[in-house]
């Protein structure tokens, strides 16, 4: 793997991870899991709030499909770090005004 192959990944791990435990459009889904699963009493349900431990899953989905489906796998991680770039960007944007 490339240097730039491991930012895409990266950055690709990071957008996924958050797409999973903070962003709203996986909101309903995720409220849902933790009616059943209590963040607070559950390991899944803590799962689905920590960045840090969905990174792992994250990261791993994607090296799984790297290897059995390279191709499509490489263009959903470069949506997926383009992503990360635009919010990261944003971010920053907003601690500036």
């Amino acid at each position: 793997m490339s240097l730039v192959e491991l930012v895409i990944y990266g950055l690709a791990t990071y957008r996924l991870s958050r797409l999973v435990t903070r962003d709203e459009l996986l909101s309903g889904p995720r409220n849902w899991l933790w009616k059943k699963f209590p963040p607070e009493r559950t390991k899944f349900g803590y799962w689905l709030t920590c960045v840090w431990c969905t990174s792992v899953w994250s990261a791993s989905l994607l090296v799984i499909s790297r290897i059995i489906i390279p191709e499509t796998t490489y263009v959903v991680a470069v949506v997926l770090a383009l992503s990360a770039i635009a919010g990261l960007l944003t971010a920053y944007e907003d601690k500036q005004s």
